[in-house]
């Protein structure tokens, strides 16, 4: 009985001792949280202020991540457990999972590639891993795209660093170009002035660069010409379906073609008296 109530005295003073580290590491673990928490709100704001919305916030949960490990071995620590050994033991471990989220790594790697190089900003339209929309957020791992569409696409950061990246967007000034075919019937002189009076009608075309319209190729069943124009960025589509509906409308009052591609059949028929002579050869 002795040896029995001896082990209880034991669990016992284990147990209150353990109460006297818990409830301070508990106390620690919400006064923390809500502390990282505020922090991080705090940094994003004025980390906004500074940089792109997108960078902004990976930036953000880059701390938010740091400080919670921080936090999660200080709570440890004040429970009584040997941090140092933790640590070495949470290496090691660091180094088997690694090797097994090797791809997730190389995201948060291409993340912060993302974030010192700043290719693009919110909002911005581009186009990467086989994907084109608009940038909504930088994530550790994931950058995301809303489609024109309205569909959200999640791509993975390396996959943006890895191939081509284009920004529409960078840019305050686009060139467009716009290829017509017409009939070789057709007065090429008139077709060019047509098509400078098109442009020069349409008051969202800039003046510098000057546009341009030349004949582009002689192709199987037209003459291409070329259409080279300069707007705004945000005017881009907006221009371009205004000038195809135009440049229809145009050809139909004057009269120009747009042909289709065609092919001549030569049909060769032989006289009686040849294929007489062939048979007798044979």
């Amino acid at each position: 009985m002795d040896f029995l109530f001896n082990h209880t005295d034991q669990v016992t003073a284990y147990l209150l001792g353990l109460a006297d580290h818990l409830w301070p590491a508990l106390l620690l673990l919400v006064i923390g949280y809500w502390a990282i928490k505020s922090f991080k709100k705090g940094a994003l704001k004025l980390l906004q202020k500074k940089l792109d919305p997108a960078a902004a916030q990976f930036v953000a949960q880059m701390l938010h991540a740091v400080l919670l490990a921080f936090l999660f071995i200080t709570v440890l620590g004040q429970l009584g457990v040997n941090t140092t050994s933790l640590l070495a033991a949470l290496g090691a471990l660091g180094l088997a999972v690694g090797l097994a989220l090797k791809d997730s790594l190389q995201n948060l790697a291409s993340g912060l590639l993302l974030v010192a190089l700043h290719p693009f900003n919110k909002g911005d339209y581009i186009e990467g891993a086989g994907t084109a929309g608009s940038v909504e957020k930088l994530t550790l791992l994931h950058t995301y795209l809303k489609t024109p569409d309205n569909k959200r696409v999640m791509i993975p950061n390396s996959s943006l660093t890895g191939s081509n990246l284009v920004n529409f967007s960078a840019e305050p000034r686009r060139r467009l170009d716009i290829l017509i075919g017409v009939s070789y019937e057709d007065d090429v002189r008139q077709v060019k002035q047509l098509l400078l009076d098109l442009i020069a009608q349409e008051e969202r075309t800039l003046d510098d660069p000057a546009p341009l319209v030349a004949v582009f190729d002689f192709a199987e069943s037209s003459v291409d010409f070329t259409m080279r124009m300069w707007v705004k960025t945000e005017d881009f589509w907006a221009v371009r379906w205004a000038m195809m509906e135009k440049i229809k409308i145009a050809f139909d009052e004057a009269g120009i073609t747009i042909p289709y591609p065609q092919r001549d059949l030569h049909v060769h028929t032989s006289t009686p008296a040849l294929s007489d002579a062939i048979a007798q050869a044979d």
